[in-house]
């Protein structure tokens, strides 16, 4: 049973013909949903989501931020930077998208499906404390994360996004509650995310970060999986698994250069669902993905792994040069953790 909580029907954020980042994103997550379920809608329980509260935004974020953010839509809205655009219906659609998590995760508390899938805009991992940034306007992983972490959960977040999710790391960056693992191109935007971050001194390891070149194949990403988060996410036993599903990585997404198949975030996903002794502490959210047909097919691809359902899709990728770059990887984190 697939949990779905989503902004579509709600959605007010304006971001211009011109924006990669549109509400037809959402519509292309709703087909991959029914490539999938379509002949069994049984399987899907959809709930809508709430909006986050103030108090429960101000876990991550700075109340003066919130403030100016409010204060921007109630103007008519604005740009935080060349990319990041606010209409007067932003703030609205993004309290709903932060506030989805949460509803995700109540309705798993109470049984009511197996896996969550949040299907939310605008994208949030790029969100700092007091800023928001590349499309993003508030950080919904991290207001869930923290909403877990408040009541004592350890919290696994897996960002395959292909961008760093530079708010999210920075906002759980000296957290023992949280290990943060994010596989990215990388130089690319937002230009963070090296090996060589860590964590800071409270939760020193807990930030994984697998830079990978333009052009790296999905065996990479598997081969990060399998060899270096594995075994950190062992030790670090998490009660809840969240992940950033960023489908942006795909060959045919027009804003990066790696070089995924639909294929290969099947084999992601059965990945990070084993990193949860209990598959209903499992919940992705939607990041990034500009290709709609490649961000349909993902998805699906994704939620039949998940659902072990057959579905036809893609084949898997290997090749390029990812693999030598998480070797790097490897012994980039044995020196620091070493000192």
């Amino acid at each position: 049973m697939l949990v779905v909580t989503g902004v579509r029907n709600r959605d007010r954020h304006e971001t211009g013909g011109w924006h990669p980042e549109q509400p037809a994103r959402l519509d292309a997550v709703d087909a991959g949903v029914r490539d999938v379920f379509g002949g069994e809608p049984d399987s899907v329980v959809r709930i809508e989501p709430r909006e986050a509260t103030t108090a429960e935004l101000s876990r991550v974020h700075a109340p003066s931020y919130l403030r100016a953010l409010d204060d921007l839509c109630a103007a008519g809205g604005g740009a935080l930077d060349p990319d990041t655009v606010v209409s007067p219906g932003s703030c609205a659609t993004a309290r709903l998208a932060a506030g989805a998590g949460l509803a995700a995760i109540a309705a798993l508390d109470g049984r009511r499906g197996d896996v969550a899938f949040v299907s939310v805009r605008p994208p949030g991992h790029h969100a700092l404390s007091d800023r928001g940034m590349g499309f993003c306007l508030l950080n919904n992983i991290a207001v869930t994360a923290a909403a877990l972490t408040q009541r004592g959960e350890r919290v696994l977040i897996v960002d395959w996004d292909v961008h760093h999710g530079n708010g999210t790391q920075a906002m759980f960056w000296d957290d023992p509650s949280v290990l943060y693992v994010s596989t990215h191109q990388y130089p690319l935007f937002p230009g963070t995310g090296a090996a060589s971050e860590i964590g800071g001194t409270a939760a020193r390891g807990l930030t994984i970060n697998v830079p990978l070149p333009e052009g790296a194949c999905g065996d990479a990403l598997v081969l990060a999986l399998d060899e270096i988060v594995a075994e950190a996410a062992e030790a670090f036993a998490p009660t809840w698994v969240l992940v950033s599903a960023g489908f942006d990585a795909h060959r045919d997404d027009p804003l990066a250069g790696l070089a995924l198949s639909a294929g290969d975030f099947a084999l992601l996903a059965r990945r990070v669902a084993a990193f949860t002794g209990d598959p209903s502490r499992l919940v992705l959210f939607l990041e990034g993905g500009y290709d709609l047909a490649a961000l349909r097919r993902s998805v699906a691809a994704t939620l039949g792994a998940l659902a072990d359902r057959d579905v036809a899709t893609e084949r898997p990728t290997s090749g390029g040069t990812g693999i030598t770059a998480v070797k790097a990887v490897k012994e980039i984190r044995r020196q620091e953790l070493s000192i």
